[in-house]
């Protein structure tokens, strides 16, 4: 019975579209992630000068402190809209896929 009901969900167009959009998704959200990752750690291997540079005149915080908080923040902001993408519009789908299966 369960082999007939990964047939027919496998089968279905919305499954395939499914995994599809999800895969791509997915793959989009990590090549950005890994772009502010690896561009963030070849300044700080090919740049050190600007990263250490003070934000301000008298200041000490330098522009590496903004920049390193940023990358924390991108990851968390890039989570959150997978996130949320997941819970409505895949979880959405993949529940017409099994109603549709049963």
């Amino acid at each position: 019975m369960h082999n007939d009901t990964y047939e027919k969900i496998r089968a279905n167009p919305k499954y395939q579209q499914l995994v599809s959009t999800r895969n791509s998704y997915g793959w989009i959200m990590t090549i950005l992630m890994l772009i502010v990752y690896y561009g963030f750690i070849a300044l700080v291997a090919f740049n050190k000068a600007f990263l250490a540079a003070p934000l301000g005149s008298t200041g000490v915080t330098t522009v590496g402190i903004p920049i390193g908080v940023g990358v924390i923040l991108f990851t968390i902001i890039i989570t959150g809209i997978y996130v949320r993408r997941a819970n409505t519009e895949f979880d959405a789908l993949k529940e017409q896929i099994i109603q549709e299966a049963k």
